[in-house]
């Protein structure tokens, strides 16, 4: 079972920003979106790139190598070239924390 993993402090994860982490050996990008907290598996399923340091649109991150689209709420693809998902992760804050786990394999 995987424990919950600190983040940043919620006082310092205002709306539109971002961070990416290491977690139990799988790269997750958390969003923090209009407020809310969402994470997605930091790596793009067309070819493996990290999808962080991409153009941010909307509820959309757009994969910097070759433009693939994905959903920052869901982890679906919303524009080729990747047809795979990338997993969604829960995030929670708790005692002021944003934390993010990786329950795939519990």
């Amino acid at each position: 079972m995987s424990d919950w993993v600190d983040v940043t402090p919620q006082a310092e994860f205002g709306p539109g920003s971002w961070r990416s982490l290491d977690v139990d050996g799988a790269l997750i990008a958390v969003y923090n979106l209009d407020g809310a907290y969402y994470a997605i598996e930091d790596v793009c399923t067309h070819d493996g790139g990290i999808l962080s340091g991409g153009l941010w649109e909307g509820e959309e991150i757009v994969c910097p190598r070759h433009g693939a689209r994905f959903s920052i709420k869901t982890g679906k693809v919303t524009a080729p070239p990747a047809y795979e998902d990338v997993a969604c992760f829960p995030v929670r804050v708790e005692a002021g924390m944003v934390q993010v786990r990786d329950a795939r394999w519990d």
